[in-house]
């Protein structure tokens, strides 16, 4: 098996998968302006590529769920998430993003939403460890070329750690995410990190050579680095702090407003051709994150929030920065 991991330095810094965030148009504003050591893709149903595909007989160019696992060569490496309560499934959508030529593939079960976790998948199988064992060990039958990775949280409603880590350790995968709440906290509360620290220290007393990562509140760089040194994780997973700056892995930079503007115009137009079957308004949640912290960002966000496509955001921006 071709691991990539073992080839990177540490600590290695990466973004989380998000739903509605971390798609192709997203991660190339950050192959541009400052690129993380891997990148990740939304989580994707294997559910839903496995009925679209193999039941309902529709053509990849057809199916937004094969959109969605859509990546660029500049992006590698890059690992495809999937999520889903079914073996069988599992070791489908893993073969399916083996043969894409994905990096590595991670598994999603840390997702809080009652969607997902009613289709015994995400955080719910924290509550079945038996069945989580099993899907980690369909999707490496099904992709056994890449590396198979997991991504969770500390518990169902409490912290779980204790038997729940060494039971995913058990299933050898190559790196396991941490994302320091329960399913009950969702993030409601702050990340507590002394819980990847409690991680590192099982992987480490059960001899594993899973690397740890974790996640949870990272605000930047500096803090990432802090968060490493504090706990011994291998690396940092990055959610929310990456939302309207596509310069976060880059040390030192300050945009300017007019940058961030031109940024997120940019954006705009990446997402409507890359990206044409979704929702325009799936863009303007980066809106908010990319127009703050500056007198009249308020008002420019308000008249954002009302634009339909990118020539009505590149108009509004455009009259906003004359106005300067």
């Amino acid at each position: 098996m071709k691991n990539f991991w073992d080839n990177l330095e540490k600590p290695i810094m990466v973004i989380a998968p998000m739903a509605d965030v971390t798609d192709v148009a997203f991660r190339r504003m950050f192959m541009k302006y400052g690129k993380p050591d891997v990148m990740w893709t939304e989580f994707v149903s294997c559910d839903g590529l496995y009925h679209t595909r193999e039941v309902a007989g529709m053509r990849d160019e057809e199916n937004p769920l094969m959109q969605d696992l859509l990546y660029d060569e500049g992006e590698r490496p890059i690992v495809a998430q999937l999520f889903t309560g079914e073996p069988k499934n599992m070791e489908y959508g893993a073969k399916l993003v083996q043969e894409l030529g994905f990096d590595g593939v991670d598994i999603n079960m840390g997702c809080p939403d009652r969607t997902i976790n009613k289709q015994c998948a995400g955080a719910d199988l924290i509550r079945n460890p038996t069945l989580a064992q099993e899907i980690v060990y369909a999707a490496k039958q099904g992709a056994p070329n890449i590396p198979v990775s997991v991504k969770t949280r500390i518990g169902w409603s409490s912290n779980e750690l204790e038997t729940w880590a060494p039971n995913l350790l058990e299933t050898k995968p190559a790196v396991l995410t941490i994302h320091s709440r329960t399913r009950k906290e969702m993030s409601k509360v702050p990340a507590r990190w002394e819980h990847i620290k409690e991680t590192v220290q099982i992987r480490d007393e059960l001899g594993s050579d899973t690397l740890i990562f974790g996640n949870g509140d990272v605000e930047s760089l500096e803090d990432a680095q802090e968060k490493v040194e504090q706990t011994g994780c291998d690396g940092i997973m990055i959610g929310r702090g990456i939302f309207g700056n596509p310069w976060f892995f880059t040390e030192g930079l300050d945009p300017s407003v007019n940058e961030k503007l031109e940024t997120m115009v940019e954006h705009t137009r990446l997402f409507e051709e890359l990206l044409p079957h979704k929702n325009f308004n799936i863009m303007k949640k980066h809106y908010k994150a990319y127009v703050h912290g500056w007198n009249g960002a308020k008002e420019l966000r308000i008249k954002l929030m009302e634009a339909k496509n990118g020539d009505e955001v590149a108009a509004t921006v455009t009259e906003y920065l004359d106005k300067l």
